[in-house]
């Protein structure tokens, strides 16, 4: 089962940081077609937050065709967003936590990290485009 986590500093409203971290683990695989997703109440009770936000994430979720609602029951995975690259992401990640370990070594904090690797993916991906 999936354990959300909110970054108050990343600029970007809960809601929207539940329904990416669902994305994420379906696209990852780490969540499959009939996983159930934290009850509201918990989810609530784990990260202190409004049950209309959980709300809000799930019924996006659930407009987007990837979780249904058992009602009495609870919020269950319909559909994943894998596909055929999953079967490369053992090998990237192994590079990317060596990336990392030399990040730090090199004296760099989560926030450089985090900055310098999202500056980077957006060069590289405006290059690619042109």
């Amino acid at each position: 089962m999936i354990e959300f986590h909110l970054d108050s500093g990343s600029g970007i409203s809960p809601y929207q940081q539940l329904v990416r971290q669902v994305r994420q683990a379906l696209r990852l695989g780490l969540l499959r077609e009939g996983d159930q997703l934290p009850t509201v109440k918990d989810v609530v009770a784990r990260l202190a937050i409004n049950p209309n936000t959980v709300l809000k994430a799930y019924r996006e979720l659930e407009h987007d065709g990837l979780v249904a609602a058992r009602p009495g029951v609870g919020t269950f995975v319909t559909r994943t967003l894998t596909d055929a690259t999953l079967a490369a992401h053992a090998p990237l990640r192994k590079d990317l936590r060596r990336w990392l370990t030399k990040a730090r070594m090199a004296g760099l904090d989560d926030e450089s990290i985090e900055a310098l690797f999202m500056t980077t993916f957006r060069t590289a991906a405006r290059e690619d485009v042109a």
